[in-house]
């Protein structure tokens, strides 16, 4: 049985939410802020409506996941399917996945006066969430950085 609490993350951009979409998705933009989650991690896979992304670390292991709802400029949402090892096995099985399945992540994009509201709710175990806390305001704060930047 899964042991999963969702935390919810915001931050307000000063940009339209096409660009944030974009620069969010982007392979250059995307590894460099989540560079705040792992250094060097990078996404193998293509966004669309139930397409298979695999998030990596640069040793290769990481996270299978699916696109379970993707609507451009509005809202994303990625359903975790498993682990991947750094050897390439993909695991859906064992206990240890189990205990964080089903997770999602879920991306909402609020147009405001000005910009927009990105809204990050994710599901983590409770052993990640001073982690993924602190990872996230980290890489908040670049990706908004990178799309209010010219």
């Amino acid at each position: 049985m899964s042991n999963l609490r969702r935390l919810q993350f915001s931050t307000e951009i000063s940009a339209p939410a096409d660009r944030v979409f974009d620069l969010m998705l982007a392979p250059d933009t995307y590894k460099d802020w989540t560079s705040a989650f792992m250094p060097g991690s990078y996404y193998e896979g293509t966004w669309g409506q139930g397409e298979k992304i695999r998030f990596l670390s640069p040793a290769g292991g990481g996270v299978l996941t699916e696109v379970a709802d993707y609507r451009p400029n509005e809202f994303l949402s990625i359903r975790h399917l498993g682990m991947i090892k750094e050897n390439g096995e993909v695991d859906t099985t064992s206990p240890e996945v189990r205990e964080f399945l089903p997770a999602y992540e879920n991306y909402t994009f609020v147009a405001v006066p000005g910009g927009t509201k990105l809204i990050i709710d994710q599901d983590v175990t409770p052993q990640y969430e001073t982690q993924m806390t602190e990872s996230w305001k980290k890489g908040l704060q670049r990706l908004k950085e990178l799309c209010e930047s010219a």
